[in-house]
């Protein structure tokens, strides 16, 4: 039986494979309605001023302000309305010395007003005529012309992942189509004779294929395309010749499965034969998630995952889930999702490695308390059933009941 692995920590593992990790250049074009979470690939500037005319920010009564000045409740400045001017409407209205137009919010401004009176501050003094009971400033009530954002400025860099405000800001200039880079594309094998595809009853001592379909969707969720490349049995030329489809038809790789020491785990012998430099390391000080591949083909990253569902989805966010993020091209770190909680139950640990554990949430005196869910890391329902993952520090040698603790949520 062979060493078992010279394990490194994951963020040591990311470091290593870091540095053979390039974006993709390839770009598209797509409509900015469908851009979400895609990634820029040159620099958008402003194609005119927005917004393109000034507009009252609430209802009331547009006015030039100094017509205003020194009005009170006690001694009010009386305006004559000599228009209505509705929302979406061009305005024709020029104010005189002690006019005012009834204003919308979002609408035109009559021409030569400089603000705008709130509702709230006048009263009617006839069928014509308000009572304006406070002065407003220049400007006041108003968002004008190019404030928002000016003809030529640079809205986006290059890089940037695009927000569903980003789309709203495009659109709200005209700019119906971006250029993107490709979306990464992650193939994805799963190796072991006992697996049957999951439309299939199986058989005694097989089982069904799980993890090409649970990392496929993690793939789709990180911004990436998967490639399911299909079954592999435990035969070294059969997994030799997925994987060789496999980075011809993608930017990455990832094996379930075969990392292990037996006999039947030949994953990093077939990464080896994929190209230069093969595999960087064997094995990350982690549970679940111990026996991982992490390897290099010719540019392309390769991984493989262990075959229990739960560490390989644990694995996926440490190792693969970044690596996408790099790949995409994207400068700004992923969001992550977490709450603090109390913890309820004492967690034990190893020294001088990472635990992953599932937990539930619930609410108790307003305070979310986190509750560890154990089992084996091939029972998938371990995750199904909880709501996030709590880490356990490599130093820590466990966690206690009452300690707060931040969930990772899925």
């Amino acid at each position: 039986m062979p060493e078992f692995f010279n394990v490194r920590s994951p963020s040591q593992a990311f470091d290593d494979l870091r540095p053979h990790i390039f974006a993709i250049s390839e770009r598209e074009t797509i409509p900015t309605t469908s851009a979400l979470g895609r990634v820029i690939a040159d620099q958008i500037r402003s194609p005119e001023d927005l917004p393109s005319f000034p507009k009252s920010s609430m209802d009331g009564f547009s006015v030039r302000a100094r017509d205003t000045f020194g009005a009170s409740e006690t001694l009010p400045a009386m305006m004559e309305v000599v228009a209505d001017i509705p929302t979406g409407a061009e305005s024709d209205v020029e104010l005189s010395v002690g006019e005012a137009a009834v204003a919308y919010t979002g609408g035109m401004l009559a021409g030569n007003a400089d603000a705008v009176v709130m509702i709230e501050r006048t009263q009617p003094a006839d069928d014509t005529s308000i009572e304006i009971l406070r002065p407003v400033a220049p400007g006041e009530n108003v968002v004008n012309e190019g404030e928002d954002v000016r003809a030529g400025d640079l809205l986006f860099s290059p890089s940037h992942a695009i927000r569903p405000q980003d789309i709203g800001g495009l659109l709200a200039l005209g700019i119906t189509e971006i250029e993107v880079l490709r979306r990464p594309r992650v193939a994805i094998v799963s190796t072991g004779d006992e697996l049957v595809p999951p439309d299939v009853s199986p058989p005694p001592g097989k089982i069904r294929d799980i993890n090409t379909y649970t990392v496929a969707a993690r793939v789709a969720q990180c911004g990436a395309e998967p490639v399911v490349i299909g079954l592999a049995p435990d035969e070294y030329e059969p997994q030799l010749q997925a994987a060789r489809r496999g980075i011809q038809s993608a930017d990455a790789l990832v094996f379930s499965a075969g990392s292990s020491l037996s006999t039947r785990d030949m994953t990093a012998d077939v990464f080896n034969q994929l190209g230069n430099p093969g595999v960087l390391l064997h094995g990350i000080s982690i549970k679940p998630g111990k026996p991982t591949i992490v390897a290099v083909a010719d540019g392309k990253p390769l991984f493989g995952l262990p075959g229990n569902p739960v560490s390989a989805l644990v694995v996926f966010d440490l190792l693969v889930a970044p690596t996408i993020r790099l790949l995409s091209g994207a400068s700004s770190p992923p969001t992550t999702n977490t709450v603090e909680a109390i913890l309820t139950a004492d967690i034990p640990s190893e020294s001088g490695r990472e635990d992953y554990v599932p937990v539930t949430l619930s609410k108790s005196d307003g305070q979310a308390r986190a509750t560890p869910v154990f089992g084996k890391s091939n029972l998938i329902y371990t995750l199904v059933n909880s709501h996030g993952l709590i880490q356990v520090p490599a130093d820590s040698g466990g966690l206690y009941a009452g300690e707060r603790v931040s969930v990772n949520l899925y």
